[in-house]
C-alpha cells in the first residue's frame, strides 16, 4: 500500500498551498451545477467589480477542460513566467489589483485538454502550490459545471476556503443543477456565501424594457427553500457580452448598465457575507 507515492513531496506541497493560501485573504470557489449558466462570466465581472472597490484579487481558472478566463479578461495570449529556477511561477497581471492563472496560458488556443481525475487533481495543486500570488484580498476560482474532481480538490486541499458562489439561471432544469451545488458544498462543509441568478431577464438595446426570457426568481426562490443567502439578479445585457468577447470590462466601461450595477451590487452582498 503506498507504493510509489513520495509522502515527503506531498507533504512540502501542501506546505506550500498553506503558505500561499496564508497570504490571501479571502478564497471563494464559483460552481455552477449545470453548464452554460453564465458561471465564468459572474467569476470575470466579479473580480472587476472587487477591483473597482479598491480590491486586490486573483482568478484561478480550474476548467481545465474549457479555460474561458483569460479570454473574458483579454490576457489569452499571456504566458507562464518561473521565478526560482522552474520551482513556482508568476500569475499574469491583467492590469493593476487584478492577477490570473489558467491552463490557457499553457496550451493552444484550440488544443484540448485530454485528461482523467488524477491529472487534473495534480493539475490543480500544482496549480495552489507553485503560483505565488503574493498578498491578495480576494482569490476566486473558476470551476467547471458540475460537482467532480475540479470542485473535490479544490475544497479538499484550500483548508481556509472561505465558502461558494453558487450560479444559476431561472428555469427549474438549471435550478436543479444548483440545488445540487448546494448540497455538495453543505456535504463538504464549506459555507454558500450565496446564489446569484443569472440570464434573469433581457434588457432589450432599443426600449430598455426587460423581457422574461428564461424566467425569473428560480434561483431566489432556491436560495430561500435550502436556507442560503441569494446574492442578486444579473441580465442578460448585448453589452455585456459584447465587452466579453472583446476581453474588455463591462464594469468600467458601462458603469450604468444593468449587468455592472448588479455586479457591483453582487459584490458588496458578498463583501457583506464574508464580514
Amino acid at each position: 500500500m503506498g507504493e510509489g507515492i513520495d509522502f515527503e513531496a506531498q507533504i512540502a506541497q501542501d506546505n506550500a498551498i498553506k503558505a500561499h493560501m496564508e497570504a490571501i485573504r479571502h478564497k471563494v470557489l464559483v460552481m455552477s451545477g449545470k453548464g452554460g449558466v453564465g458561471k465564468t462570466t459572474v467569476t470575470v465581472n466579479l473580480a472587476n467589480a472587487l477591483v473597482s472597490m479598491g480590491k486586490t484579487v486573483g482568478v484561478l481558472d480550474t476548467d481545465l477542460h474549457g479555460p474561458n478566463v483569460a479570454k473574458m479578461l483579454g490576457c489569452e495570449d499571456g504566458s507562464l513566467v518561473s521565478n526560482d529556477g522552474g520551482k513556482s511561477f508568476e500569475p499574469f497581471e491583467v492590469r493593476k489589483g487584478l492577477k490570473v492563472m489558467s491552463m490557457a496560458f499553457a496550451v493552444g488556443e484550440d488544443q484540448p485538454v485530454v485528461w482523467r481525475g488524477p491529472m487534473k487533481q495534480a493539475a490543480i495543486r500544482q496549480f495552489l502550490a507553485e503560483c505565488d500570488w503574493g498578498a491578495l484580498d480576494y482569490l476566486l476560482i473558476d470551476s467547471p459545471p458540475g460537482t467532480g474532481d475540479e470542485q473535490l480538490t479544490v475544497c479538499q486541499t484550500i483548508k481556509s476556503l472561505d465558502g461558494t458562489v453558487i450560479v444559476t439561471t431561472p428555469q427549474e432544469v438549471a435550478v436543479l443543477d444548483g440545488r445540487r451545488s448546494v448540497n455538495f458544498a453543505k456535504a463538504m462543509k464549506v459555507r454558500v456565501l450565496g446564489v446569484v441568478e443569472n440570464m434573469s431577464g433581457l434588457v432589450c438595446p432599443h426600449c430598455g424594457e426587460e423581457i422574461d426570457l428564461f424566467g425569473k426568481g428560480g434561483g431566489e426562490k432556491m436560495a430561500k427553500e435550502m436556507e442560503v443567502p441569494f446574492l442578486g439578479f444579473v441580465p442578460i445585457e448585448p453589452a455585456l457580452r459584447q465587452e466579453e468577447d472583446a476581453g474588455d470590462n463591462v464594469i468600467a466601461s458601462h458603469p450604468e448598465s444593468a449587468s455592472a450595477k448588479a455586479f457591483a451590487a453582487i459584490a458588496r452582498q458578498m463583501e457583506a457575507q464574508l464580514k
